[in-house]
Order: structure tokens, then sequence, then C-alpha cells
């Protein structure tokens, strides 16, 4: 199928417009975006995108034939039904985070897609965070000798950021963020043999989950990887920290990505969008072969999120096993849902 795929999606409001089709129009000739449906069509709060047409009628994306991939960017509580029915129109399919609610909403998904002879996977676009990259390439370099653990923060300084949200775990702070954290650590060393879930309500029983910390065990490896966040870090612990029997690898700061989409400074037209500075770079020291310990700053490497949209393409198009696979999905939503029984 060599020819430009077109999409439509379900939805108009932040995602669509921050994380997927600024990314998406960087590809043009790998996508055109068709059609972008909403319940209310607002001009005014997003750029419309030149060539696509706005509907407020959910069919003239699910039925029509033209569209190849329909993107799921609906709120959270929305995406299993919605993802459905794209499946059901014979479309392949892109769901935002969270996923689904639960693992059985997500097998049944993956088992609509396979009857359907169709994709369906979860944009996770943190796997090109480039301080998630350039841990793993860190970890390759073999210069930390046994890494026994592995450290991922998501953390905020956002103490009444969950106010007044309840107790639905689709819209916890789990669901809304560890599952990047999650996904990143099952797509570097797959699903773990075990696990342990923990999540609180800082704010007390009946409050909304603000804080999560999930352990993640690989015994062949000898190597615990841990995910967690609060959102009250008035001091934001390290986005990646790597331990070995050699050394360690710090880097305090998120991918630069999101912080540039929020100051709307897009890929488009700017050669440096999401490039770290030099004071960003992680820190990493070790003992090196003479026994001299050494210590050094590693560049950040270049990422970007239209590497998930550039896999989409060869999925879609040439039949290439799709980024982000069901396995991985079907594991991050058993731990999820292992945490939130906590909450009371």
């Amino acid at each position: 199928m060599d020819r430009v795929l077109n999409v439509g999606y379900i939805g108009n409001g932040k995602a669509t417009n921050r994380y997927h089709i600024p990314f998406m129009l960087t590809l043009p000739e790998k996508f055109r975006v068709k059609t972008i449906y909403a319940r209310h069509i607002r001009n005014d709060a997003w750029d419309a995108v030149p060539g696509a047409t706005y509907v407020d009628d959910l069919d003239a994306v699910l039925g029509d034939p033209a569209i190849d991939i329909v993107e799921i960017c609906t709120p959270s509580r929305c995406h299993f039904e919605h993802a459905k029915a794209a499946l059901r129109a014979g479309k392949h399919v892109v769901v935002d985070k969270p996923f689904a609610g639960s693992e059985a909403e997500a097998a049944e998904l993956f088992e609509l897609a396979r009857a359907q002879g169709v994709t369906v996977q979860c944009f996770q676009n943190r796997r090109f965070d480039s301080d998630y990259v350039t841990a793993r390439t860190v970890y390759d370099s073999g210069k930390l000798g046994h890494v026994f653990e592995v450290v991922t923060s998501y953390d905020y300084f956002r103490p009444h950021m969950m106010d007044g949200v309840g107790l639905d775990p689709i819209d916890n702070a789990a669901y809304g963020h560890a599952t990047h954290c999650l996904d990143q650590l099952i797509a570097w060393f797959g699903v773990p043999d075990r696990f342990h879930a923990e999540v609180r309500q800082t704010k007390g029983a009946g409050a909304a989950v603000d804080y999560f910390d999930y352990d993640l065990y690989y015994d062949e490896l000898n190597l615990k990887a841990t995910a967690h966040a609060n959102y009250a870090s008035a001091f934001l612990r390290p986005s990646f920290a790597v331990y070995g029997d050699r050394g360690a690898y710090l880097k305090m700061e998120k991918d630069q990505q999101e912080r540039d989409l929020k100051h709307f400074y897009l890929p488009a037209g700017h050669p440096d969008f999401g490039q770290d500075s030099l004071e960003q770079y992680g820190l990493l020291r070790y003992v090196d072969e003479t026994g001299a310990m050494r210590e050094e700053r590693v560049p950040s490497e270049r990422t970007s999120y239209a590497q998930f949209y550039e896999a989409l393409f060869e999925t879609v198009a040439h039949g290439a096993p799709q980024l982000v696979k069901p396995e991985e999905t079907l594991a991050q939503m058993r731990i999820l849902e292992a945490g939130m029984t906590l909450a009371r």
C-alpha cells in the first residue's frame, strides 16, 4: 500500500491538537488528516488543520471508506466505546491513553481487531521521550556493569490537581500518567515476572489517587524497575535513575517536547524543537576499565513523537508488527487494576 493514509480523529481537544496532529503533519508523504469529529465544532479553540473536514456526525468518520485509521482522542471514559465502534467499522485504531478501563476491556478490543483483520494500539508516544531513549542507550553501553535498578518518576507540584476527581479509576493519576511510565519499562524489559502495585490518596479516603508506586521484577536480569510519582513534589525526583555495580546515571528533567508543545512551539519549522540544552543532559558516573572513577554529561538523544507515526505507517501500509504490542498493554492494564483495588 504505497499511498498516503487517510486519518480520521474522534475528538478535537488538546490531545488531538497538541500531541497527535502536529507530528502527523511532519509526515505529509505518509498521512493526511482527512476528517475531525467533535460533538460541538469550535473553530476558536485550535487552529483548523489545512485540508481537514470538521464534522459533528460520527458516521462521517466511521462510515467513510476512504479513512484508513481512526484515532480516539476523547475523554478517557469514552475510549473503550469509541474504539469498539471504529473497529467494527473496519478501521485501524489508535487509542490515546489510557487504552481502556480494565484488562478485560483491553482484551475485548484486541480480539475485535483480530476478528476484523485490523490493528488497535495505545498511543504510547513517550517511547520516544529523549530521557527514556538516552537512559536505554546508557544501559546498553555496559558502562554501568550489572544494572540492578531502574527508577522513573513522573512528579508534579500540583497539590490540587486531582481535587474533586473522585475514585473512578480511569480518571485517576495512575491511569493518567502511570500508563506512560509502565509502558516505557515494559517496552524496555518486557512483561515482568511479578510486580508490586501501590497507590495512595494523600488527601484521605474518598479522594482521588494522586500517588503511585509500581515495582516490576525481572528475575533473570536480577533487576527491579520502578515507576512512581506524586503530585505534591516541591522537589522533583530524577526523571530516570539507572543504578549498576560499576556506576549510575541520573537524568533530572523529562523530555523537552512536552514543554515546547505547551508553549505552542511546534515541530514544524523549528529544528531545535524538543532539544535539551547542555544543562539538561543527564550525568553518568562510573568506574572505567582502569579502575578510575569517571563523570561525564551524556548528550540527550534526538527523538520525536513523529516516530510513533512512522511505525504506525509501516504497520498499516506494509503489515509490520505494531509498535505497542497487545501483550504489553494487557500487562500494563493488569498492573494498573491491581493498584486501584487499594483505593478506598
